[in-house]
């Protein structure tokens, strides 16, 4: 009505909130150290600057632990954490400043690495894989072995087992070793269990392709199997054995007919110019299963033992992310370091802690603590 309400009384509030953050601005800190000279031996004195100042201008260790965030993490380029420090901060940091706090970072590291390698081995299931990687613009690999809880990367110009030596696990471990059934993991004493997504995709194509039955009934059976261990874990009880023999009997009733539908007929192994014809590639998938059949049912027999290989396969593929943003790495040394520094990062965030703390931490030389 045009009323005015400026001294009636307040009825009640009506609530909105808008979160903001202040604009960023440079602190700058001097020290100051007190020069002296002795009146009794003239001898000029020094006051000592804290351990952490060691250069007449520098950037402190919270602006190098966020660069290093933003490279390791996020896989930002060097030149472009630079823009982002410039426009957002009003920071110069040049992306020498940046590799020298990493690789500062990954001598502080180094502890913590051997600390995690033996906290892998120890473990009663492991997760393997390997992955490509460009380094001085040289095909290398990539090789992770991991947990839920730890993680640990390798970067080598090899893919096979004297890469795996050099990585110094699998040649220690006795437990489980989960991975997609590459021969070499294969030659080491430990038990194995093969990631049966791998399997599955594979029996769908055969499936597709040649229209065989056997590869479809044993993609479903591996479901059933799957579906029964979930409802085992979720409801904390033990396997029943005469349920696990009946599916492991379904399991080799698969396979025999499977064999029914690859007779050596149809895979002929003569003598060529170039050694023996292979076999179909559905031969080839079923003699895995007949071969590695106690590898691909561990999980049947041990809850312990997962379906699958998701977790390597997550911790393998931000490292594939970083190849597609970044490209190459120029030394072999840098590898390293993205390496080791990549693994801190992913071990902390798997245990719940705080990332640009635990990078602060390194670069201070303390790491943080995993359990």
């Amino acid at each position: 009505c045009g009323h005015t309400l400026e001294d009636v009384e307040v009825e009640a509030y009506e609530k909105r909130q808008v979160f903001d953050i202040p604009p960023v601005n440079l602190i700058v800190t001097e020290h100051r150290s007190q020069i002296k000279i002795c009146p009794c031996c003239g001898r000029l004195n020094k006051a000592e600057f804290p351990e952490s100042v060691n250069s007449p201008v520098q950037y402190s260790r919270n602006i190098l632990a966020s660069a290093i965030y933003f490279k390791n993490h996020h896989f930002i380029p060097y030149e472009r954490i630079s823009e982002l420090f410039n426009d957002v901060m009003g920071i110069k940091i040049c992306s020498a400043t940046i590799i020298k706090a990493e690789r500062e970072c990954f001598q502080n590291l180094e502890e913590f690495e051997n600390l995690i390698r033996e906290k892998v081995i120890a473990s009663p299931v492991i997760h393997c894989d390997e992955t490509g990687m460009k380094v001085q613009g040289k095909r290398h690999w990539l090789h992770v072995a991991s947990t839920d809880k730890y993680t640990c990367y390798f970067t080598h110009a090899k893919r096979g087992s004297e890469a795996i030596d050099a990585m110094g696990i699998l040649p220690e471990f006795k437990g489980v070793a989960v991975h997609d059934g590459w021969k070499p993991y294969n030659s080491y004493n430990c038990d194995h269990a093969l990631c049966n997504v791998h399997l599955q995709r594979e029996l769908t194509g055969i499936e597709e392709n040649y229209k065989q039955q056997w590869a479809k009934d044993m993609s479903e059976l591996l479901s059933e199997m799957k579906k029964y261990t979930d409802e085992c874990k979720e409801q904390v009880k033990d396997l029943d054995f005469e349920q696990v023999k009946a599916l492991e009997k379904r399991f080799n009733a698969v396979v025999a007919k499977g064999i029914e539908e690859n007779p050596p007929s149809l895979n002929p192994e003569r003598q060529g110019k170039r050694g023996k014809n292979p076999k179909t590639k559905a031969r080839n998938l079923l003699d895995r299963f007949i071969e590695h059949k106690d590898k691909i049912l561990r999980f049947l027999t041990d809850l312990k033992v997962p379906f699958e290989n998701n977790q390597a396969e997550r911790d393998v593929r931000m490292m594939k992310l970083q190849q597609k943003i970044s490209g190459t790495f120029r030394t072999t040394r840098g590898a390293e370091a993205f390496c080791r520094i990549r693994a801190y990062i992913s071990t902390i965030r798997k245990n719940g802690l705080p990332v640009l703390e635990g990078i602060l931490a390194a670069l201070k030389g303390a790491p943080l603590t995993i359990p």
